[in-house]
């Protein structure tokens, strides 16, 4: 429903960039064309958005084999394009209700659906570039990976710019460890947690985080 692919394309895109962080075969690097400011620039754009629009595909038979076998998360995936659907369907159909008529309906659709779609992607996108670019690194990455936590973006991406967490832990289901952090995904995932509704969460120790320090 956030119209950013399906879930096993999505998974595939995000293993390969692990495996491959600001390095070639990254497809979202910032550091693709250099680190002088011309590069830096172009690398930040292409990080952002414009590797959507590269013909650079990341094939799940590689990178989600393990989701290609769960039955179950096929199916999720081949729901996206009704999801999509819904994501928009939803709102407009909220602001009738609500309103009482069609002028209401579009007006939801606009703000709960279109404008939270495109807030969404760019927080997203965000994380993608400047969480590689700008902020803090107090945990240790391998050598080409400049993954940073940027702490103004914590509350728009649900905690998910505590990036330099996630990729010295990648495991790991919380991202913000320190005093003051917000992690709102954490709090959502403990949730489930307790509900029944996930379980084998890895949440990390004192001792874990200390062996990460830089």
């Amino acid at each position: 429903m956030s119209f950013q692919g399906d879930v096993i394309g999505w998974v595939a895109t995000h293993r390969r960039h692990h495996a491959f962080t600001d390095r070639p075969g990254d497809p979202h690097s910032p550091y693709r064309y250099g680190t002088h400011l011309r590069g830096q620039l172009r690398g930040l754009l292409h990080a952002h958005v414009g590797w959507l629009f590269r013909n650079d595909r990341t094939p799940p038979e590689r990178y989600a084999p393990d989701l290609l076998a769960d039955r179950d998360i096929r199916a999720v995936a081949r729901a996206f394009p009704a999801l999509c659907v819904l994501t928009l369907a939803l709102p407009f159909a909220a602001g009738w209700a609500i309103g009482g008529t069609w002028v209401y309906g579009v007006t939801a659709l606009l703000w709960a659906g279109l404008v939270r779609i495109a807030l969404l992607h760019h927080v997203t996108w965000s994380v993608n570039s400047l969480c590689h670019m700008i902020g803090e690194r107090p945990f240790r990455t391998r050598c080409h990976d400049r993954a940073t936590n940027l702490w103004l973006l914590a509350l728009l991406s649900f905690g998910e710019s505590g990036h330099n967490l996630h990729h010295a832990d990648p495991t790991s289901a919380r991202h913000g460890v320190d005093r003051g952090q917000l992690d709102p995904s954490a709090a959502v995932i403990r949730l489930l947690e307790r509900l029944g509704w996930v379980h084998d969460v890895r949440w990390p120790t004192a001792d874990r985080v200390a062996a990460r320090r830089a």
